[in-house]
């Protein structure tokens, strides 16, 4: 069950608490439209930082003249995601995915059995590994999920990259979650096109000295961050042309599978300013029509 002690910026996670609205109309004028997965991402702005090469070092030549030490969250693509990683929690801050009625209908590629692997890309001083994990008491929870891409082998492989993972309580990813990842493809297959964008989310919370504390598990040699809750944000693109967005929020514990998804349904401006990432302005960018569904919103 949510906990209404745990606090989302906006918004109250407590179940039927300050998440139903009415369905919410955005109009504005569109823009030129863009290709491909990574021009149509909803979090833009790391992304084109990354898509322009590496931006001119900051401040004078002398003060970077041994460069700087990073250059923060990293975004990288692979056969069927885009991911923007965390190295402080070695996990990602957010993946993208497209799913239609083309990539779903396939089903003849096998899942790999035991086949999570390190990410290479990501230097070894921040990155998890497969011992993290081990007697951990926590599943490899995908973030794009495996079963999204039984397209293409290599696409499902890229899936089980710990760079795509994050610690998940067991019984939570293997139902009430995996029913929302099954909504999605359903979804998936009665819309043009739709784009899941999951994450993680590390929300503070109340202690019992009445003070605001955001506090988390780390686990292995590595300290890979547990997430308190996840997100889950669907951009439908509808055969009309309309955009639908649905967002939804998790808490990291067992959670009734029997509760209607819809009651995860939550605000997007909560998860965007819980997650320090941006949609809607990225998505009015590129239509005239948009429509947020929220708990209360039967479609």
């Amino acid at each position: 069950m949510l906990r209404g002690r745990w606090l989302l910026p906006g918004a109250s996670l407590a179940l039927g608490a300050g998440l139903g609205a009415a369905l919410v109309a955005r109009r504005r004028p569109e823009g030129d439209a863009a290709e491909g997965l990574l021009a149509r991402l909803p979090v833009v702005p790391a992304v084109a930082a990354a898509a322009a090469g590496p931006p001119a070092l900051p401040g004078s030549p002398e003060l970077t003249k041994y460069g700087l030490p990073g250059p923060g969250p990293g975004c990288g693509d692979r056969e069927s995601y885009v991911l923007c990683y965390d190295p402080r929690s070695r996990s990602a801050l957010w993946v993208i995915e497209q799913a239609n009625r083309e990539t779903l209908s396939c089903t003849s590629t096998f899942r790999p059995v035991g086949d999570f692997q390190e990410d290479d890309s990501v230097h070894e001083y921040h990155r998890a590994n497969t011992p993290d994990y081990r007697s951990c008491g926590f599943d490899r929870g995908h973030l794009a999920a495996a079963a999204n891409h039984k397209w293409s082998q290599k696409a499902m492989r890229d899936t089980f990259y710990l760079s795509n993972v994050a610690p998940q309580v067991p019984h939570l990813n293997q139902n009430a979650w995996n029913n929302l990842e099954k909504y999605s493809r359903s979804l998936a297959r009665n819309n043009k096109n739709v784009y899941v964008c999951t994450g993680p989310l590390y929300l503070p919370r109340m202690e019992a000295d009445g003070k605001m504390y955001v506090k988390y598990q780390v686990i292995g040699k590595n300290n890979v961050a547990v997430p308190t809750h996840f997100f889950k944000v669907l951009i439908l693109e509808k055969e009309s042309g309309e955009i639908e967005l649905r967002s939804y929020v998790m808490p990291n514990s067992p959670v009734d599978e029997k509760i209607p998804l819809e009651r995860f349904l939550v605000p997007i401006e909560s998860i965007e300013r819980a997650s320090g990432l941006l949609f809607v302005p990225n998505i009015l960018k590129r239509t005239s029509n948009l429509k947020a569904i929220t708990a209360g919103n039967k479609r």
